[in-house]
């Protein structure tokens, strides 16, 4: 499997196997999960109020942030923490958990492409160690073979 990690998705290039690509899909047909959310102007975000972040951290009592235009930030933050604590003591049911237990697999999975086939990188340190350590080895040869003509 190779991913195609490339930002044109595909126009006009041509795959491992020299079979034509699609086209990118349109808006309509990319799944909702895959297109993109405009988050708006700088304008439009909302910051939290100092006193709010002092209270999320410990520092402030409840009764301090819950008035005015923080009471909405108090009020979120509570729900995010009772859900959190629901899910916290949600566990997955015995039958589920042995499912997924007995989907694994019980030994490690082989590669199935040969070592030679398998794509080769060769970073800018490994060559310019290879190329020291062949510099060095013709030396050595070199001082051994003249040193046995002598």
């Amino acid at each position: 499997m190779v991913d195609d990690l490339r930002s044109d998705d595909g126009l006009g290039g041509f795959d491992g196997h020299n079979h034509h690509r699609s086209a990118r899909r349109s808006e309509s047909q990319r799944p909702l999960t895959d297109r993109e959310v405009p988050l708006g102007h700088q304008e439009q975000v909302r910051v939290l109020a100092p006193a709010v972040h002092a209270w999320l951290d410990g520092e402030l009592p409840e009764a301090s942030v819950r008035k005015g235009d923080t009471a909405r930030d108090v009020e979120f933050w509570k729900s995010i923490n009772v859900e959190i604590e629901r899910r916290r003591r949600t566990h997955t049911p015995v039958h589920l958990e042995a499912q997924i237990m007995e989907a694994l697999p019980q030994t490690a999975p082989r590669v199935i492409t040969r070592w030679w086939r398998r794509e080769f990188v060769v970073t800018p340190m490994a060559a310019v160690s290879a190329a020291a350590t062949l510099v060095v080895l013709s030396a050595a040869v070199t001082a051994l073979l003249i040193g046995a003509m002598h």
